[in-house]
């Protein structure tokens, strides 16, 4: 009998767990509903901040990242997944009146701070939350396929934000701000109707916060030093993304200076995001094609997606910037599968967070300094430069690879 009502619960349990996959459907389609993103630079740029203090905000941003990664990551691990993701969710609503009332880069960097921390609050939980539900439940093997529709999702609902936000923001940064406040709200719905997996250790409950803590970072620092795959896989990766997410942001204001309006720089955004959809969707056939090597040839053609705007042609950019995207969308869910099959349960959001980390850390390097330099040498010679230095480093990384 007492086995009977075991197996029941688990089976409602398992359920539960299953229905958080199409619950982070949603939640990855509304919070993705972000019409900032193809814009904030030129908001920056409308509110008074040259392309140093738009590189300096974005680098108050990541540095931090860098700060509260780890943390937040263990905070998911610790007290919960689900909670970590309700606070990620009010920080964004935050950031976003922030955003839509200030008018001095400090506030404006106060903004970029809450937003960072929100962002890593959800970074490692959500990832963690999702496939820890599909392993309970038995499915870890679909991880793969769950991600890249995931990521499909994100590149159809970023799409439509692209357009709505560019319209608007030629019309009105103000609406465009307060429709940012009302997503970041409405995504709190299907946060509070998930269900959190069991990961946790059975003894944490027997000891202090301040010995939980402790154990939980020397083990993942413990497993970072025995796995150096799993270090390997983080570096590579950080570099090629950071690489690419600048490319992308600064393309707003390269697209600017060329002449087009936001509307039109929306417009181009759009065929990105319905490119990187496809990149998405395609993600688990060219992996399967393709193996470890889908890493190789994804990070050479962002070096070179870079070199496109060389010529400031508007064909030859667009097509770059195509290549580039398609390919981060390929690479996200190939990097996401590597990892979780590598990182331990109750350390999973955790490592995740050091992932970010690491990104944070390209990025706070990469955005101030490409600002800094495009302001005294042009916007144009700076992306080529980084896209020289990113096609070394990608070639330098694999060669070292194989002789080990």
């Amino acid at each position: 009998m007492v086995q009977i009502t075991e197996n029941k619960t688990k089976d409602k349990l398992t359920a539960r767990l299953r229905r958080n996959i199409a619950l982070d459907y949603i939640i990855t389609f509304i919070t993705n509903l972000n019409m900032q993103s193809s814009i904030w630079v030129l908001y920056l740029a409308y509110c008074g901040l040259n392309l140093a203090q738009i590189g300096l905000v974005e680098g108050i941003y990541h540095a931090t990242s860098i700060v509260f990664e780890i943390p937040s990551g263990a905070v998911a691990d610790l007290l919960g997944r689900k909670k970590s993701m309700i606070l990620s969710k009010l920080c964004i609503a935050v950031s976003c009146i922030i955003m839509l009332f200030a008018r001095s880069f400090w506030f404006f960097a106060l903004s970029f701070v809450i937003q960072a921390l929100g962002n890593n609050l959800n970074s490692g939980s959500e990832e963690a939350l999702v496939y820890d539900s599909m392993k309970y439940a038995g499915r870890e093997e679909q991880y793969l396929r769950v991600c890249g529709r995931l990521n499909m999702i994100m590149e159809v609902s970023q799409g439509i934000a692209t357009v709505v936000g560019g319209i608007l923001a030629e019309f009105s940064y103000f609406w465009c701000y307060s429709a940012c406040v009302v997503i970041a709200v409405l995504a709190l719905v299907p946060v509070v109707l998930m269900t959190e997996a069991p990961y946790a250790d059975a003894d944490d409950g027997q000891k202090s916060v301040s010995e939980v803590v402790c154990t939980h970072f020397k083990t993942c620092f413990g497993i970072l030093r025995s796995d150096r795959r799993i270090l390997h896989v983080i570096v590579y990766y950080s570099v090629v993304f950071a690489a690419q997410t600048l490319l992308f942001f600064y393309s707003q204001q390269y697209y600017y200076d060329l002449g087009y309006n936001k509307i039109q720089i929306s417009l181009i955004m759009l065929a990105v995001g319905g490119v990187s959809c496809a990149g998405a969707a395609m993600s688990e056939r060219i992996f399967a094609r393709f193996g470890r090597k889908t890493g190789v040839v994804g990070a050479l053609v962002i070096a070179a997606a870079f070199l496109g705007y060389g010529g400031r042609s508007l064909v030859v950019s667009i097509a770059a910037l195509l290549a580039a995207n398609f390919f981060n969308s390929v690479l996200y869910p190939v990097q996401s599968e590597q990892l979780n099959s590598l990182i331990p349960s109750g350390q999973r959001a955790t490592l995740i967070s050091v992932n970010s980390l690491f990104f944070s850390i390209g990025m706070i390097v990469l955005f101030p300094a490409a600002g800094i330099l495009a302001d005294k040498w042009g916007l144009t010679t700076v992306l080529v430069g980084i896209g020289l230095a990113l096609l070394a480093f990608v070639c330098c990384w694999n060669i070292w690879e194989k002789r080990k």
